[in-house]
């Protein structure tokens, strides 16, 4: 008994192995440049762009127009450069910028699943990181003055093409990242391992926006002293370059496939048949797509819910999102030490339920900045709940030489989840009111504890 409790568990066990360690850093640096990568894209375009630089007529210029008469809102007008016009602009040129980074998201997924599964899954990761390190070297050439398209100038229809092509490689990089995991990794701790990813994702992504702005800065003033101008175009390769440096050294026990002229089609289509006939992935998929689907509306709903808190307001919608990250990290934490203790159906109902009740709750009471904040960080933790150990029994029961494929899938179905939610929970906003979205959506989580019969053993 004393040699059990002496035995590392959790985050401990899983940071004391190698592989796994270094598969970690990889993920870090990788997940830090996706994110610093948009804020650069955002910091060119407010730098280039905002001020009207580099446009001309066209249709796209004359939306910019559009937006700089309409100003922030009916009846407010602005000059000619003024911080509520530039930000609008901004807006407009950035939007285009997230479509080229989720297209590949929504339509690759699959394709580059099946791929991840025919290749070496060290070489995958580390070419793919390699790859868009390259491509971020090629962003300062888009600066250079050239011909226009549409009222814009070619380097932002540069900076598109440029995005789209970083996109589709981190589609080809998660994939065979996940699929590495249990490669790694003993199934006992398959779920402290997913706990650990799950928190390094949400902290990566908070930690990158909040920082990655500032960190540009300093990069540029730093090789600046040196005499070296442009430093801040320097930091999104180098992150990419230390995730592929550090992959390098990961060495999955994986065996040698070939495709033996199968199609990849084929391919994609066994991993469909698989989850036909697999209930308990199929079911973890649904879990991932319904979590994400809740938590893209969400992302929406938030920007009512915050206008309606004293102390908060529309534009501060960014903090109930951060207690909603902190949440799910600390129930990712909590997950990898405790989870193994408890029955993943009774912990997906758990999820489900905690997230169903904090959105009553947020429907019902009145919106105080504490209970608000409390209750988003609930639902974070609820989330949790539900998404590690739904990761987890994907892994656990999906065959090696199928991983990639069911991954691929998964990013694919992910991916929709995040985006068709956010058009649908704005426009039942914009019909009913925030109070019954919520319920409505609380309706639905309740149905699926329903659904998932925690009474049941097994």
């Amino acid at each position: 008994m004393s040699e059990q409790l002496d035995k590392p568990n959790g985050l401990q066990a899983v940071l004391a192995l190698p592989g796994f360690r270094l598969l970690w850093l990889g993920q870090i640096f990788s997940q830090l440049a996706d994110k610093f990568y948009i804020v650069l894209m955002v910091f060119l375009i407010a730098q280039s762009w905002a001020q009207g630089t580099g446009m001309e007529n066209g249709p796209l210029a004359d939306a910019a127009e559009m937006i700089r008469g309409r100003g922030m809102g009916s009846g407010a007008t602005f000059s000619v450069g003024s911080n509520g016009e530039d930000a609008q602009l901004i807006t407009l040129l950035a939007t285009g910028i997230y479509a080229a980074n989720t297209l590949p998201a929504m339509v690759l997924g699959s394709l580059a699943g099946a791929w991840a599964d025919r290749w070496p899954k060290r070489a995958v990761m580390v070419s793919s990181n390699g790859l868009r390190a390259l491509l971020a070297l090629a962003v300062p050439l888009m600066l250079i003055p050239g011909p226009s398209w549409l009222g814009l100038s070619w380097g932002y229809w540069g900076l598109l093409v440029l995005t789209f092509l970083e996109s589709c490689l981190t589609q080809f990089f998660a994939p065979a990242e996940q699929a590495t995991i249990p490669l790694l990794v003993e199934r006992p701790l398959l779920l402290p391992a997913n706990s650990l990813y799950t928190a390094t994702t949400m902290a990566a992504t908070i930690v990158g926006y909040a920082i990655g702005e500032p960190v540009l800065q300093l990069m540029r003033q730093t090789l600046a002293h040196i005499g070296i101008a442009g430093g801040e175009f320097a930091l999104v390769p180098l992150a990419y370059g230390l995730a592929a440096v550090v992959l390098l050294f990961v060495r999955p026990e994986e065996q040698p496939r070939n495709s033996d002229g199968v199609s990849v089609w084929s391919d994609i289509r066994e991993g469909l048949v698989f989850l036909r006939e697999r209930a308990s992935v199929r079911g973890a998929v649904l879990h991932l797509v319904v979590l994400y689907s809740l938590l893209a509306a969400l992302y929406v709903l938030s920007i009512s819910l915050a206008s309606r808190v004293e102390g908060l307001g529309p534009t501060k919608f960014g903090t109930l999102l951060a207690m909603s990250g902190l949440g799910l990290a600390l129930g990712a934490l909590g997950v990898a030490q405790l989870g193994h203790h408890f029955n993943r159906r009774l912990l997906a109902s758990g999820g489900l339920g905690t997230m169903g009740f904090c959105l009553v709750l947020l429907a019902q009471l009145r919106p105080a900045l504490g209970p608000t904040l409390l209750l988003c960080g609930l639902l974070g933790i609820g989330a949790a709940l539900l998404g590690i150990p739904a990761q987890t029994t994907i892994q656990e029961d999906t065959p090696e030489h199928l991983r990639g494929k069911v991954f691929g899938l998964q990013n694919n179905l992910v991916n929709i989840a995040l985006s068709l939610p956010m058009v649908l929970a704005g426009t039942l906003v914009g019909n009913f009111g925030l109070k019954p979205v919520l319920l409505l959506l609380a309706l639905v989580v309740f149905g699926g504890v329903a659904l998932e019969r925690p009474w049941q053993r097994g």
